[in-house]
Formats: structure tokens, sequence, C-alpha cells
């Protein structure tokens, strides 16, 4: 057997789980790597061996100790109930298909390391939170539901696993949003709105990943020793309002007791599978610190937040409004919507008269 890291990655089918695989490819110190994912992988990869699989398969753990796999990078964690098949076949996938993964590796005397892409929505977003957050900081409201709460969940399980196998290296990495031109996000289709929904009277911070720095950390974990919690992120924030006029948008304030019924008309119509925790993080925002990345890992991203998207707003090609009757009919429907729901509270709250009586 070759010398080097033998890696397996799962969701490989993935946007950026394809460009680590490949960044993995041209590196010397990989031997082999193997993708698992249900679907195939679109990413130009000469060296991946790919298995068709779901991480929740027995075969993954077939796979594992047939290949000698020493280090599993789990990224198959999805955020869109819609591209899951609905929130219950997700959090099952998510959830259960990690738990799956963590015995297989248990049961593997080869792995020796763990990776866990993970989200910096685990620390939730509330207007008592820090100014940014550390990775050893709790939230003020763990999630209640939804991807964060999955990603809560699972980074439970990997900790328990890192502390029942101490010979095994478990790293997770709390991912700002990502943007760039060769990824899709949930965020990143966001912008791909006309109109941008905003919740009336917040302007938050946000924070971006560039998918070049998610893959050079992505890499500099797997093939180095860095065990810990680590958050990756830009330098800098981006104020929404901000981040608004960079892509050449126009914000739709939606007043906060109709974000969730806004949420569910974008995800209805099909235009964004966007969940409402998604959109209330358009309330509060988020900032993390990365202080770690850069003294333990030694990695200083090459973009800052601001750098980063506007790279995205430049390789995607977004052109700001050319479509006048798209962001009028947008309009139109989000103020249907609210009109219909003020005309409903006010019939409930009409005083009955005393003729009526």
């Amino acid at each position: 057997m070759a010398e080097g890291r033998r890696v397996m990655i799962t969701g490989v089918a993935g946007d950026l789980a394809g460009l680590f695989a490949a960044a993995l490819e041209a590196r010397d110190d990989v031997a082999h790597v193997v993708g698992v994912d249900i679907r195939t992988p679109t990413a130009s990869l000469q060296r991946t061996e790919f298995v068709r699989a779901d991480v929740r398969n027995p075969v993954v753990a077939r796979v594992l100790e047939q290949q000698g796999i020493d280090t599993v990078v789990h990224m198959s964690t999805t955020s869109g109930p819609s591209g899951s098949g609905g929130r219950a076949v997700m959090k099952e996938r998510n959830v259960i298909g990690a738990m799956q993964l963590l015995a297989a590796c248990q049961k593997t005397p080869s792995v020796r390391r763990f990776v866990l892409k993970s989200t910096a929505a685990v620390y939730g977003s509330e207007h008592t939170d820090p100014v940014s957050f550390r990775e050893t900081d709790q939230p003020r409201t763990p999630p209640p539901h939804g991807f964060a709460k999955d990603a809560t969940e699972i980074e439970e399980y990997v900790g328990a696993y890192g502390q029942r196998c101490e010979d095994v290296d478990v790293t997770i990495l709390r991912f700002a949003n990502f943007v760039g031109g060769r990824t899709d996000s949930a965020f990143s289709r966001l912008f791909s709105l006309p109109a941008v929904p905003t919740v009336l009277g917040y302007d938050p911070r946000l924070q971006f990943c560039h998918e070049d720095d998610a893959v050079e950390v992505l890499a500099r974990v797997a093939c180095g020793h860095h065990p810990g919690v680590y958050n990756v992120a830009g330098d800098g924030v981006v104020y929404l309002s901000q981040a608004i006029r960079l892509a050449g948008r126009v914000p739709a304030p939606v007043p906060r007791p109709f974000v969730d019924g806004v949420a569910g008309l974008l995800y209805r119509s099909r235009r964004i599978d966007v969940s409402p925790e998604q959109l209330r993080f358009l309330q509060f925002g988020r900032a993390i610190d990365t202080t770690r990345l850069r003294e333990d890992i030694g990695y200083q991203p090459r973009y800052s937040s601001r750098a980063a998207f506007e790279d995205f707003v430049r390789r995607r090609r977004i052109r700001g409004l050319v479509a006048h009757d798209e962001v009028r009919r947008l309009e139109h429907e989000v103020n249907a919507f609210l009109a219909r729901h003020d005309q409903r509270r006010f019939l409930a709250a009409e005083p009955v008269s005393e003729d009526r009586r």
C-alpha cells in the first residue's frame, strides 16, 4: 500500500466537496481518495474512487476497512429540506447518518483522523450575542430546529466519539457562509433574487468564507495534525445593506411578524430553498473570531469577508437590476401576502357591536 493519507470524503457530489477532492488529488502526501455520495459527482476528478452509497449504508464500513482509510472528512450534512425530500428525511440523513458513520469509524482501526465540516450557525443568532463568537462560547439560545439544530447534534456526537477514541484526532470546522464562483448555497441563492428579503429595521453583520479558503483549510486539517474546534471566516464583516448594494439588488423589507410567512412564500414559489431560521438570521446576523485558525493552524484567509463577497458577485456575473418586471412581481406578491394577514388580524380584533349581539 502506497504511503500517504488515505482519505474518505462523504458528500463528494457537493460543490465544495468536489473542489476539496480535486485539491487532495494534487497533493503528494495523499495516496488515495474515496468519495461517497448518493449522487454522481459533477467535478472533474481523476484519482478519486467514487462509491455510490448513503452514509447510513453498511457498505461504508466495508469501504473504510477494505481501503485502509485513515482520514474521514464528513461533508454530507445538508441545509436544504427540499433537496433532501423534506425536513424529516433531512434530519435522518444528517443526524442518523452521522451517528452511523461514526459507529463505522469506531469499528475501523485504521481511522486516525475525523474532520467535520460544520457551521457557525450552531452559535445561533440573538440580540444578546457577543461581538464575535469564540470556539468556547455557547449560544444564548440553542438552535431550536432546522439545519442549525442538526449541526449542533452532530457536533455533540462527534465530540463524544473523540472522547471514546482518544487515539483519533477529531477536528470540527465551523464555517461562515460560503460564497464563490463554483459553489452554491442558500445564502448565495438569496442574492440571485432581484429583491432581497430583509427584516424591517435591522441591518445585520455578516461574515463570509471564500470557497478557496475553505478548501485550503480542509486540506491542511486533513493532511496535518490539528485536533479541536476552529472558526473559519474571512476577516471583517459586511452589513446586509452593503451586500445588497454590492450585488446591485434592492432590499425588500419584511415586518418581523411576517418573516416566517415570507420564507414559506419563497419556498412554495421554488425561487429559493430558504428556511425560516435562515431568514431570522437576517435580523441579528453573526460574527465569529478566527484567532485560533491563524495561530494554531497557521492560516490567514486570502479573502476578507468583503473581498469574498465581491469575488462572488463578479464571478457569478450578478448584474443588478435588469429584470424590473421580476422586481415588481416579487414585491406585489410580498405586499399581497402582508395585506391578507393584516386584514385577518383586523377582523379578528374587530369588536362586536350591540346590534350584532
